[in-house]
């Protein structure tokens, strides 16, 4: 009995060793295969990082091959509609589209380099007149190209979104009209529609940077960036205290 009991107890001995070593071999290997799995892992993740990007480049839309306009934000959600941001190479419709409403869809950097042609206006009469600030389209797009340089080399954004912050900032919500009534004319204030909206802070912010160019050493590519740049922040701007002026005189019109 004693003999047998032995042969038992071997096997049992043997077979636990056995079992032993395969569990101490698949938990030897068991760090390996973690570490192989990561290593798959971040593969595919590096993988799907570069299709992501060459997706993205695919949808890049760079107006001048320049600057992305397909990431610009518009938080005024009333100027959403009116401010147009379509993907062109070059922004140059050629006086094409003159149908009524026809500035909600023209581009938003066309209408800034329009409005440099006649930065001197005020009220109705044109009383300054420039030799870098005329009707020549190519050249009022280079001074607002220098401008963008500027902008992105001071930020490091994107001048298009620079300039559509500046807009917001700069659109007065109200103003004032004159009313006439028994012979007597009195100013009622007045909602101010998007396209004025826009068109007043362009015409403001091309101002404020054409009177700090005049009889001055700065360009007015300086100027206009510098002008940008601190209507965007919200700062002390000509194009800021126009925008308060406006709403002051129509809230006391009321």
């Amino acid at each position: 009995m004693s003999s047998i009991v032995k042969e038992i107890v071997d096997e049992i001995e043997e077979s636990a060793e056995e079992v032993i070593e395969k569990v101490d071999e698949a938990v030897g290997n068991i760090p390996k295969k973690i570490e192989e799995a990561a290593e798959e892992i971040e593969e595919i993740l590096e993988e799907q990082e570069k299709d992501e990007k060459k997706i993205e480049k695919k949808n890049e839309k760079k107006i001048f091959d320049l600057y992305n306009i397909s990431e610009i934000k518009i938080a005024d959600p009333g100027l959403k509609n009116v401010i147009n941001l379509d993907y062109k190479l070059v922004v140059k419709s050629r006086g094409r589209i003159r149908e009524t409403h026809g500035k909600a869809h023209v581009n938003i950097v066309e209408r800034l380099v329009n409005i440099i042609s006649v930065p001197g206006h005020r009220g109705k009469k044109h009383k300054i007149i420039t030799k870098w600030a005329t009707g020549k389209y190519n050249k009022n797009l280079r001074v607002v190209l220098e401008a963008f340089k500027i902008i992105s080399e001071k930020t490091g954004k994107n001048p298009v979104q620079v300039l559509v912050a500046a807009i917001e900032n700069s659109a007065p919500r109200d103003e004032i009209t004159m009313i006439q009534y028994g012979g007597a004319r009195y100013p009622q204030a007045v909602d101010c529609a998007p396209l004025r909206r826009i068109s007043l802070a362009l015409r403001n912010i091309v101002h404020g940077a054409y009177d700090k160019s005049f009889r001055s050493k700065k360009s007015l590519a300086n100027a206009l960036a510098e002008e940008m740049i601190v209507t965007a922040e919200g700062g002390n701007s000509l194009a800021t205290t126009k925008k308060t002026e406006l709403e002051k005189q129509a809230d006391a019109a009321r």
